[in-house]
């Protein structure tokens, strides 16, 4: 697929992007590049090649949840500045 110096402008113009023809020029050639490349790629014969994706396999580092006992609000307050009534005590910040 070959796309034209017009369409690039069009684009840009969409885009709200003030190229200059220097920046057209070399616009219109590399997405020109991206869309052979592309082309390339869709000759590529996949029959038979499951659909993955990512490029490599992923694994999750997550560890399960598992049901623990909670702090005491006593021990979680131990280093509070201030506490009452089992909560923090903070400055105001909102008016």
């Amino acid at each position: 697929m070959k796309i034209t110096r017009e369409e690039v402008v069009h684009v840009a113009r969409l885009a709200r992007l003030n190229l200059d023809d220097e920046a057209i020029e070399l616009y219109t050639r590399q997405l020109g590049d991206i869309l052979s490349y592309m082309d390339t790629l869709n000759r590529v014969d996949t029959e038979g090649v499951p659909s993955t994706s990512h490029a490599i396999f992923m694994n999750n580092a997550f560890r399960e949840d598992e049901v623990k006992e909670s702090i005491p609000a006593e021990k979680a307050l131990g280093n509070a500045p201030q506490a009452e009534d089992g909560s923090f005590v903070v400055p105001k910040v909102i008016g």
